[in-house]
C-alpha cells in the first residue's frame, strides 16, 4: 500500500492480479451480474489507487484484504440500494429454482431470513475471522491456501475458524432454544 500510495502502477497491478478474481467472484455473488461485478471491482481499485496514503495497513497484508472486501461489499450494496432490488434476470430464476426444486414461498422466506441472520452474525465476527471464513467458505480456498496467501501459520487459521464456528454456533443455539427458527 505504501508504493501504491506512491503511485507506483507495478505495485497496483501486482494487487490487481492477486485479488481481482476473488474480489470479483465475491461481489458477483452478492450482485449477480457480471458488468455490474466488474464495475465493483474497478471502482474497488480506483480507491484504492486514490486513498492508498489513508489505508493504515500495519504491516500486515491480512489487514489490506480485510478493507479490500470491506470496500467491495460496501460498494456492491451501494449498487444493489441504486437498484433498488437484485437483478431481474436473478430474480427470475432463483422463482425457477424454487418451483424446480418443490420449496414453498414459506421455506424459501425462512432460508432468506435465515441467511440475512447469518450474515448479520458474520459481520458481528472479529476482522480476522471474517477474513478466514470468507477464504475458505465463500470464494472456496483450503486452510492452508489461507494460510500461505495471507502469510498466517496455518494453526492460526485453525484457531480462526474453529473460534468464529464456535460464536456462529453459540449464537444459532441460542436463537433456536428462543424458538425464531422453529
Amino acid at each position: 500500500m505504501r508504493r501504491i500510495a506512491g503511485r507506483d502502477n507495478e505495485a497496483l497491478e501486482a494487487l490487481y492480479d492477486r485479488y481481482e478474481r476473488p474480489v470479483y467472484s465475491f461481489v458477483f455473488r452478492m450482485v449477480k451480474d457480471p458488468m455490474a461485478a466488474e464495475e465493483v471491482v474497478q471502482e474497488l481499485f480506483m480507491r484504492i489507487w486514490h486513498s492508498a496514503e489513508r489505508v493504515h495497513t500495519g504491516g500486515s497484508q491480512g489487514k489490506v484484504s480485510t478493507w479490500m472486501f470491506a470496500v467491495a461489499r460496501n460498494l456492491a450494496i451501494d449498487w444493489l440500494r441504486k437498484k433498488g432490488r437484485r437483478p431481474q434476470e436473478t430474480q427470475e430464476e432463483a422463482a425457477w429454482e424454487r418451483v424446480a426444486d418443490g420449496v414453498s414461498t414459506e421455506q424459501a422466506v425462512e432460508r432468506r431470513m435465515l441467511g440475512e441472520e447469518m450474515q448479520q452474525a458474520i459481520g458481528d465476527l472479529n476482522e480476522d475471522q471474517q477474513q478466514v471464513l470468507n477464504w475458505i467458505y465463500f470464494l472456496g480456498y483450503t486452510q492452508q491456501e489461507v494460510a500461505s496467501r495471507e502469510n498466517i501459520p496455518l494453526g492460526t487459521v485453525k484457531s480462526r475458524v474453529r473460534l468464529a464456528l464456535k460464536q456462529l454456533r453459540k449464537r444459532f443455539d441460542h436463537g433456536r432454544k428462543e424458538g425464531a427458527w422453529q
